[in-house]
């Protein structure tokens, strides 16, 4: 690992969205903008959630976002700028292992100075 965004941490991240719409306009961002090496959308997630004192179940879109450490709060502030949500649900975990060629891909993708 030879640069300084070798280094850097990969983490995977998730987003509900309420439709494809939603979800495709979101990765085109994140992905175009730099702040995610790729984004799969898995349609036809059911969520269970309170929300304002009530027990819901939807449909949703669940976004898979493969990025880096110093993307997450960007990254963040864009979906919530961009979700029709009012609270967005935006979570990630750092990938601890996986195939060294595809987080570097990853590092590469995401290189910029956030």
């Amino acid at each position: 690992m030879s640069n300084q965004s070798d280094s850097q941490q990969v983490y995977v991240a998730y987003c509900t969205c309420p439709n494809a719409e939603t979800a495709q306009s979101l990765a085109e961002a994140l992905v175009s903008e730099r702040l995610a090496a790729c984004v799969n959308a898995l349609p036809g997630v059911t969520s269970v959630y309170r929300w304002e004192s009530q027990v819901e179940t939807d449909t949703e879109v669940l976004l898979i976002i493969k990025t880096t450490e110093p993307c997450i709060t960007p990254m963040t502030a864009r979906i919530a700028s961009l979700h029709p949500y009012d609270v967005p649900e935006v979570i990630s975990h750092p990938i601890t292992t996986g195939h060294e060629n595809y987080l570097d891909w990853v590092r590469q993708c995401t290189a910029t100075n956030h």
